[in-house]
C-alpha cells in the first residue's frame, strides 16, 4: 500500500499531460463497466505506481504509471488463454503481437500494454471481458 496516493498535479508531471488524459479515460472505461475495489500501491521495480482493480481477492488489472509511460496489464490463466487464442483474429495484429510477446509464468501470461492514445482500448475492453463479465450495465 502507498502512504500518499498521488493527486491529478503529481499525475501530470510524472506521465505528461497526454499519457494522464489516457490514464483518466482507461479508468473511466473500466469503472464505467465494473464495480471493483481500486488500490494503489507502489510500482515495484520498473514502475512508480500501481494502480490495481480487485474483486473477491481476484485482480481483474492493473495500470502503472512511470516518467512518460503508463502501462496495463491483464494476467489470463490457462482457460483465459484457450479464450483469447480461439478468438485472436478479433484483435488487432497490435494486440495480438503484445500478447505473443508476453512472458508465461506459473500463474498465468502476464500481458503489459503501454498505451499512448485511446486507440487500442476497445480490445482492451474486449480482453477485460474475457476476465470477468462486465458487472456494471
Amino acid at each position: 500500500m502507498l502512504d500518499k496516493i498521488p493527486n491529478a498535479e503529481e499525475m501530470t508531471a510524472l506521465v505528461g499531460q497526454s499519457l494522464y488524459e489516457v490514464w483518466n479515460e482507461l479508468c473511466i472505461l473500466i469503472d464505467e463497466k465494473y464495480d471493483m475495489e481500486r488500490q494503489w500501491n507502489k510500482g515495484g521495480k520498473a514502475w512508480t505506481y500501481e494502480y490495481k482493480y480487485r474483486r473477491g481477492g481476484k485482480t481483474l488489472c492493473a495500470l502503472y504509471a512511470r516518467e512518460n509511460c503508463i502501462g496495463f496489464m491483464i494476467i489470463f490463466g490457462k482457460n483465459e488463454r484457450a479464450k483469447f487464442e480461439t478468438e485472436r483474429d478479433n484483435y488487432s495484429e497490435q494486440v495480438q503481437k503484445i500478447y505473443d510477446e508476453a512472458q508465461t509464468y506459473h500463474d498465468g501470461k502476464w500481458v503489459m500494454f503501454e498505451p499512448t492514445d485511446t486507440s487500442m482500448f476497445h480490445d482492451l475492453m474486449k480482453l477485460l471481458s474475457i476476465k470477468r463479465k462486465p458487472n456494471r450495465k
